[in-house]
């Protein structure tokens, strides 16, 4: 049946695991790719056994962090180490037309399913590779994840104070948004390109070089003499700028002022507060010079405001300013968001009903959709041997009984 998609017909071979790799390979399978996920039954991929789990108890099933990152997907489990799974394997890998892993360099070929190996029985493959730091330099064999990748490519150097130690982001940025859509960029070119010349190619996307796209001024006012620092909220141009108290308990107001018709609307917002007709405080100069004392001004006054109305009023008189969300407030409580319909609910076979990210973008013609929750562990292993792959029900079973496949 056909699903209408636009990547319907392109299957993949997905080797990824945690973060970085299936969030690329979701974006595939939610626009019609077929998206065969490999695991090990005795090594499963790790964030299956990340919270948060349906009711609190775990299982390889139940986390709903692995579920959002595999929509769309099916699901066979292989012993990668026996000679009958690695076969299996590239049974596979030769009826797709992308290969995808995000493991440190040389493990594919430790597999024996290195590209040079693939190429030779799928000459035409794309084979994308997703290594910390590339396959090449002397930091080749570092492992790592979002946090130290962060680290490296600078994020949280810049995070918090400057008189304070560097902070987390609260998440791994890298495995969430630059890393995934990189390598979703460079499989399409790569698949563009393969229509049009026949041709497939190696693809190496070094985690820290797309990571380090996220702190590009720094970058730049690094390339011309500058030593940027952290610096909490406060921007170079703008004052105020940054999170002010509202009403309740840990309530926020996020406010920039980057000009001097949005100062006079932020004053005209906040009911002309004696201070606010101090005249040094008239120019942009002045109030980036004493923007700690006036943090604490505006302060005084954003407590007696309800956040969302703050921002309603700022927004509407030309301020940029939005209350400051949780996950909560985010998924439960932000109007916009449940207007545009972005939750998708999905009735997952263990979980139940559980909610997805929608796509965030919309497309006129061929807009994708999350077409299945994410599948559970080995869900589709008899399915692929033996509809796609042609292996009979008998021999299925004996692998199955030694563990190479299930």
């Amino acid at each position: 049946m056909t699903t209408g998609l636009p990547l319907e017909g392109v299957r993949v071979a997905d080797f990824t695991w945690v973060g970085a790799g299936p969030f690329l390979t979701k974006p595939l399978a939610d626009h019609g790719a077929d998206v065969i996920k490999i695991e090990s039954r005795t090594r499963t991929d790790p964030i299956r056994s990340m919270a948060p789990f349906r009711d609190g108890r775990p299982g390889v099933d139940r986390s709903g962090y692995f579920a959002n990152r595999n929509s769309s997907k099916r699901s066979i489990c292989l012993d990668l180490k026996h000679p009958a799974g690695r076969r299996i394997a590239l049974d596979l890998i030769v009826r797709s037309d992308v290969v995808a892993n995000n493991f440190t360099p040389g493990t594919m070929k430790r597999l024996g399913l290195d590209y040079e190996t693939v190429r030779a029985i799928r000459p035409d493959i794309i084979y994308l590779e997703m290594p910390m730091q590339g396959t090449e330099g002397p930091y080749r064999d570092f492992r790592g994840y979002g946090l130290t990748i962060a680290a490296a490519g600078g994020l949280l150097g810049l995070s918090g104070y400057r008189d304070r130690p560097p902070v987390g982001t609260g998440t791994n940025y890298p495995d969430h948004v630059p890393n995934p859509l990189h390598a979703a960029v460079a499989v399409l070119a790569a698949l563009r390109n393969r229509r049009r010349t026949g041709r497939g190619e190696y693809i190496e996307l070094a985690q820290l070089e797309s990571t380090v796209n996220a702190i590009g001024p720094a970058i730049v006012a690094g390339a011309a003499g500058a030593h940027p620092e952290r610096s909490g909220n406060d921007d170079p141009v703008a004052a105020p700028h940054g999170v002010y108290p509202c009403s309740g308990d840990d309530t926020w107001c996020a406010i920039g002022v980057f000009d001097d018709a949005q100062w006079h609307a932020l004053v005209a917002v906040l009911n002309a507060p004696p201070w606010a007709a101090l005249g040094d405080l008239a120019q942009a100069l002045d109030r980036r010079e004493r923007r700690r004392e006036l943090d604490e001004l505006i302060a005084a006054e954003t407590k007696a405001w309800d956040a969302d109305d703050l921002a309603t009023a700022l927004t509407s008189a030309g301020v940029p300013a939005a209350p400051v969300r949780d996950a909560d407030g985010v998924l439960n409580h932000d109007p916009q968001l449940a207007a545009r319909e972005h939750w998708v609910w999905l009735d997952h076979p263990v979980m139940g009903p559980s909610v997805y990210d929608g796509i965030p973008y919309r497309m006129s013609r061929t807009s994708g959709r999350l077409r299945a929750p994410a599948p559970l562990l080995g869900a589709d292993s008899h399915d692929v041997c033996t509809r796609l792959l042609g292996m009979d029900d008998k021999t299925y079973s004996e692998l199955a009984r030694e563990g190479v496949v299930g």
